[in-house]
């Protein structure tokens, strides 16, 4: 399980895919990609859409994404993206009243409860007080993360003495 902060943009697609019948459908699908800009992120898209459509498609939305940050599973099973609202709880010292602020995630898992789990593994590790809210299966087919390029002087962490 790992996390990263991005800027994530959420980008919908068109293209016509062809069933196991023959037939071709046209279908809309949404992906995430994290970029720097708009413009980047339609180019990365455009990049990694070309891996998996080998007609033409059309780029029909791209705007921020709503989540703070995503979840990522290693799990083999890991096929499904679920949006999961989490209240972080703080007292104000004034007033002594609770106070709960919501923040959106991206959570990879392969069933609900596997989500819930991921959320509660990662969580775990910190010492903030938050409650689930919600957590809700997407329509997003996948998550392209921006894969940093090693550096000619990038060392391994680890080296074989």
């Amino acid at each position: 399980m790992r996390s990263r902060t991005a800027i994530w943009f959420e980008c919908k697609i068109a293209y016509e895919k062809v069933q196991e019948d023959g037939l071709q459908k046209k279908v809309n699908e949404s992906y995430v990609v994290d970029a720097l800009s708009f413009t980047e992120a339609e180019n990365r898209i455009m990049e990694e859409m070309s891996s998996y459509i080998s007609g033409e498609f059309t780029i029909k939305d791209i705007k921020i994404a709503p989540y703070k940050e995503i979840f990522f599973s290693d799990e083999e099973m890991a096929d499904r993206w679920y949006k999961a609202k989490l209240e972080f709880i703080t007292i104000d010292e004034k007033t002594e009243k609770e106070k709960r602020s919501a923040v959106n995630y991206l959570v990879q898992a392969g069933t609900l409860k596997g989500a819930v789990g991921n959320i509660e593994s990662v969580m775990g590790t910190t010492m903030i007080d938050y409650v689930i809210a919600s957590v809700n299966e997407t329509k997003l087919m996948d998550v392209f993360e921006y894969a940093k390029k090693a550096e000619p002087d990038d060392k391994p962490e680890f080296e074989q003495q």
